[in-house]
């Protein structure tokens, strides 16, 4: 387990790299996270140095496919910070990313607290504690050269690859009554067309919020009302470039869209 001061030290070297658009190959040996726990307090101290506030969390790899992007075997917990927020239908910058994909996701802004205690939450505790429903974009990227060799401890302190997100408008549709495994938003990039499936965010999106609420849970986090969780992209990650735009249609549930310069 790393201590204080080598866990202040990583985020001090990720946040630098953050800051400037730049790379690395690793973290220094001594350094290094070793466990999910040490990325984890690692990625806490990165919110610390943050010029903007917690504005919610993402999970990563809640797909075969976006597991397989950056190689690791299961979910992983990162926050979103407020001064990473794009208005829908803004436009997002290029400059330093190197993972240059864009992808459509479920979201759920929370309308009251869900506190850390010993049993875990079920699907329909942390549904209920739900306020709104949203559809969202996720730009990730990551501080590390090679993001597929990291590994996950390396990819939780680097804040599981958040980068940018986009929050599109909450729906005014009953999403409660639909079955979002079965929803199939539809991707608009560069004249083509692609249709994402919610039974690709590790099986539901709803299994994927009250995921992320355990693992807070875990980590004796209170997911707080007001906040987003974004659940994970619904279809493979889809290439991005400069003079993009990103246009996602979730139906009923609404849209969101980006540009890319």
């Amino acid at each position: 387990m790393l201590d204080k001061d080598q866990i202040a030290a990583a985020s001090q070297v990720l946040v630098k790299h953050w800051r400037d658009g730049t790379k690395l190959d690793a973290l220094d040996a001594r350094l290094r996270p070793q466990s999910r726990a040490d990325g984890y307090a690692i990625q806490a101290a990165l919110e610390t140095q943050s010029s903007g506030k917690l504005f919610g969390w993402k999970i990563a790899a809640t797909s075969e496919s976006g597991q397989k992007h950056i190689n690791v075997t299961g979910p992983l917990a990162g926050r979103i910070m407020s001064d990473t927020v794009i208005a829908d239908g803004g436009t997002a910058s290029m400059l330093g990313n190197e993972m240059r994909v864009g992808e459509p996701e479920f979201a759920f802004r929370m309308g009251r607290d869900l506190s850390p205690r010993a049993v875990p939450y079920t699907v329909d505790e942390v549904l209920a504690a739900v306020g709104t429903f949203h559809p969202a974009i996720e730009i990730p990227d990551s501080r590390f050269t090679d993001f597929a060799s990291a590994g996950e401890a390396q990819l939780i302190a680097d804040d599981a690859c958040a980068h940018l997100f986009v929050l599109g408008a909450p729906t005014t549709a009953d999403w409660r009554a639909l079955d979002l495994v079965e929803e199939q938003p539809q991707i608009t990039l560069r004249g083509q067309r692609y249709i994402g499936h919610g039974k690709n965010v590790l099986g539901d999106p709803r299994a994927a919020l009250a995921w992320l609420a355990n693992e807070l849970r875990g980590l004796g986090i209170t997911l707080r009302a007001g906040e987003v969780v974004t659940t994970g992209t619904c279809h493979p990650p889809l290439p991005i470039k400069a003079g993009d735009h990103f246009a996602a249609d979730f139906g009923v549930l609404g849209k969101v869209s980006v540009g890319f310069v």
